[in-house]
């Protein structure tokens, strides 16, 4: 009885904040806004966000507490106005549509890819393809070869067999894209016809679907990009309008989809999770995607940069637009310093929750790292440390025995590229990502 009424009040919280959320009408230029003193926030701290996000080719950067708008800054020429992709981004806005389909008995997830895209749609035989669904699509568990020449590739030719369908995750954009043609054929509509008719009227959205290549990227203004956020904030209802009203698919979508990488969902990013894997990796590592960020937070990630997060705990929405950073590696690392400087925004700030780490006392700079990488380690000086370093493929690159607490790491023979340093010691583990220049 004790449980079922905190899970009530609980429910009831949850509901008390979704109902406080403030959604701006679909006029282009009207969005109330919210003073960042009235959290507690100093303009000192604000700016040195600003001068991270200028020196790292940022062109956009939006944050919205409870809907409103409480900064909104624009870089390197580009206005509220420009257009900018959302490169993978995007992929979280087919995730939707996906899911509206489905609401509308257009679609199921579980039906075989197949019957939508016509038999031959890949280098499979009949057999193996039959096995490919709508749902590896959106988890990325197709078992497609993603090492193909072109990963972007389209065609039946491209789409070779590596492993059966489900056993297997990896970051492969074709059959991702191909969700467009699901899509299609399933609405009768095209990609912007659907897009429009079920979530740009209700937003206020704008932008739209354009080829490029194999693919579709999606475009649009900054502020749509936060109107889509703060839409999956609010579960899939637009100020008392369902657009996306299935709990059990936006449930499905938002948390581990599948045992592989616990970090994916319905091509979703989610944080705090116990385990993570990259694109164009088969490793998995240790802890969480965002150590810096809230663990309910859940991210749309493209290339470059693009990245929109949103944090149900918080009704916290942000997003970045821009070009890629020379000095980090874009989006994951990038999106974990952006968050070191929004959780120090507050004039006094509070105690933040860390996750349980086993093993944090190794530091390693500079970062990028051109010929030496330096580690050092607090606490106890004398425990020997195990490191393991693989490259952005996920292949072991070297590996050795940290004795002391100093230890200069030779990369000058290393090609450039995204590392990950794994080190182990009797204390637990610790992962460290770093580049190479």
């Amino acid at each position: 009885m004790k449980r079922l009424i905190l899970t009530f009040l609980l429910l009831s919280v949850f509901l008390a904040a979704r109902s406080q959320l403030y959604f701006p009408p679909n006029t282009p230029g009207i969005w109330d806004t919210l003073s960042p003193t009235t959290l507690g926030w100093c303009q000192h701290k604000i700016d040195s966000l600003y001068q991270f996000l200028d020196s790292s080719d940022t062109k956009a950067f939006i944050l919205l507490k409870d809907g409103k708008i409480v900064l909104e800054q624009y870089f390197n020429g580009h206005t509220a106005g420009d257009f900018w992709y959302w490169a993978s981004a995007g992929k979280t806005l087919t995730a939707t549509l996906v899911g509206i389909a489905q609401q509308e008995g257009l679609l199921h997830i579980s039906d075989t890819s197949r019957h939508y895209l016509g038999q031959g749609w890949t280098n499979c035989s009949p057999g193996q393809e039959e096995k490919i669904t709508i749902w590896h699509q959106l988890t990325m568990t197709s078992g497609l070869d993603d090492a193909a020449p072109d990963p972007y590739c389209t065609l039946d030719t491209c789409l070779n067999y590596l492993a059966e369908a489900g056993t297997r995750w990896a970051y492969h954009n074709a059959p991702y894209t191909l969700l467009d043609s699901v899509l299609e054929t399933a609405t009768g509509l095209s990609l912007n016809q659907y897009t429009n008719l079920k979530v740009k009227a209700v937003t206020g959205m704008d932008g739209l679907f354009f080829p490029q290549g194999y693919n579709n990227l999606f475009i649009s203004t900054p502020r749509s990009m936060a109107r889509f956020g703060l839409l999956i904030l609010n579960r899939g209802t637009w100020d008392g309008i369902p657009i996306l009203f299935d709990s059990v698919y936006f449930n499905a979508m938002t948390i581990s989809s599948q045992n592989l990488n616990e970090a994916y969902g319905y091509l979703w990013w989610l944080n705090g999770t116990n385990s993570f894997m990259l694109p164009q990796s088969q490793i998995v590592f240790p802890g969480s995607l965002f150590p810096n960020a809230p663990a309910d937070m859940i991210s749309a990630l493209g290339k470059d940069g693009q990245m929109l997060n949103v944090v149900p705990s918080q009704n916290l929405v942000w997003l970045r637009m821009g070009e890629a950073p020379s000095t980090t590696f874009a989006p994951f690392l990038l999106n974990n310093e952006i968050w070191e400087f929004v959780n120090d925004l507050a004039c006094n700030p509070v105690e933040t929750y860390q996750y349980p780490a086993t093993h944090t006392n190794w530091v390693l700079y500079p970062n990028p790292v051109r010929d030496v990488a330096h580690l050092q380690r607090s606490g106890e000086t004398s425990i020997s440390t195990e490191y393991a370093l693989y490259n952005g493929m996920g292949k072991l690159t070297r590996k050795g025995v940290i004795s002391g607490a100093d230890f200069r790491l030779d990369m000058s023979n290393m090609p450039e590229g995204c590392y990950y340093l794994i080190l182990s010691s009797g204390e637990g583990r610790q992962g460290i990502h770093f580049i190479k220049q």
